[in-house]
């Protein structure tokens, strides 16, 4: 750990959850405010039809990150076209894309109809991951001063900052990226900070917060990572603090005070014997945590921890049988949502992890690989195939429609300025809320 910060002693819980109407209306990073993946005050509609599109707009590139939205703005990272993966006979070689050269374009678009803003590109470098990543498969943090964009290759993580108008302000490489599924870590703001989960592998990453005035790296946080991971941190109360909370295979549950990088507490909660990895992101609810982590046809745990008075780490719920590897879950009212790659739902008590029921959603065509989100009485979530799938939060799976946009997709739905956003591989989608 190095250089720490102050950090403002006036900043609350209450503040970063947005009570303001401006931010309240907005989706400020990966799955909204704290990464709960909740609006409020809207209702998307269930079934699509052609006059609930507020617009369709083809994107200048491609990419599996998800909008962010601030005001009337939505801001997105393209990239150029990825190759194809090859055909080759081992599963590493079906599993790698090649390397290729990127252009990479930070978007600003207009949430009325999809209409360029302003867009910016930088062509520095190529990037080779998993054949189910993309060079662009980052969520871009935003505040009312700032957008913050992250990408990455094996020689540079580039973290960039703009303007709401597109000017520039600061551009920092954050050092090369060890991981052969490829960069995928998506930034937060907490303040004057942007806090990015750079672990990756053989040890070689860290945590690290960045001052989002200049760029210049606040502190660090040294890791045993073995995997790269893509989880990004929840902010969470405990003892009267306010601390981050990340999630690591090697390193479990992870309790960061934000003012100088300081390891509050720790917990190792997965099984570190076997090869897993830490993609989707923790959640809160009340005085819990609530995190995931696996990998393919390894076991996968879902886990819930609480801070003691000790300032301790304690288990106090674990489910082991359909969780996601990818998508995070979703608590909605006093219930969480376990939406697995396969279309499997688990709902379970928040509080406890008591089993309330399960079922598979019908129609899923490919792996869920975006996360689900909740107008607080439906949860949508797409599979690989672009079906955006819908069911009601309720006592028992109750499935209320598919729509079918056509295009790839593996990322997570948007809400803002009266709508809900989904970035197709190479599209953006507007669904108008229901009137009133």
């Amino acid at each position: 750990m190095k250089s720490p910060c102050r950090f403002a002693a006036c900043l609350s819980v209450l503040t970063w959850l947005g009570l303001s109407a401006t931010f309240a209306e907005s989706w400020p990073r990966l799955r909204g405010e704290n990464g709960d993946g909740l609006a409020s005050g809207i209702s998307i509609p269930a079934e699509w039809k052609a006059d609930d599109f507020r617009f369709q707009a083809d994107l200048p590139g491609i990419g599996n990150g998800s909008p962010s939205i601030w005001g009337d703005r939505i801001y997105l990272l393209a990239a150029s076209e990825s190759a194809p993966a090859p055909k080759g006979k081992k599963a590493k070689e079906k599993n790698a894309a090649p390397a290729k050269p990127q252009t990479w374009m930070p978007l600003c678009l207009s949430t009325k109809d999809g209409s360029v803003i302003w867009q910016h590109e930088f062509s520095e470098g190529s990037f080779k991951g998993h054949r189910f990543n993309s060079p662009a498969s980052t969520t871009p943090a935003v505040d009312e001063k700032r957008v913050i964009f992250t990408w990455g290759t094996k020689e540079k993580l580039t973290m960039i900052a703009f303007s709401h108008d597109g000017e520039k302000q600061w551009e920092s490489d954050l050092g090369p990226v060890n991981g052969g599924h490829g960069f995928a870590a998506s930034p937060m703001l907490l303040g004057d900070l942007v806090i990015l989960n750079n672990d990756q592998e053989k040890q070689a990453g860290n945590l690290l917060a960045v001052d989002a005035n200049t760029g210049e790296v606040k502190w660090t946080v040294e890791r045993r990572s073995q995997r790269i991971s893509y989880s990004v941190p929840c902010l969470f109360e405990a003892n009267g603090r306010e601390l981050l909370m990340f999630t690591n295979w090697q390193h479990g549950f992870t309790a960061i005070d934000p003012a100088d990088g300081s390891v509050v507490a720790e917990l190792s909660v997965f099984d570190t014997d076997t090869n897993e990895r830490a993609i989707s992101s923790p959640v809160v609810y009340k005085d819990l945590v609530i995190g995931t982590c696996g990998f393919t046809a390894n076991p996968k745990h879902c886990v819930a921890v609480r801070m003691n008075a000790q300032n301790e780490l304690e288990e106090v719920w674990r489910i082991e049988r359909n969780v996601p590897h990818i998508p995070s879950v979703i608590v909605v009212g006093d219930r969480c949502f376990l939406w697995d790659d396969a279309g499997i739902v688990t709902c379970v008590a928040a509080a406890t992890g008591e089993e309330l029921w399960k079922g598979r959603v019908p129609g899923v065509e490919g792996p869920c690989m975006g996360s689900p989100v909740s107008d607080g009485e439906k949860i949508f979530c797409a599979d690989e195939s672009g079906n955006v799938h819908v069911i009601a939060v309720a006592d028992e799976l109750k499935p209320l429609g598919k729509n079918v946009l056509g295009d790839l997709c593996r990322t997570t739905p948007a809400f803002g300025d009266g709508a809900m956003f989904v970035r197709t591989y190479g599209k953006l989608f507007a669904i108008e809320a229901t009137k009133e």
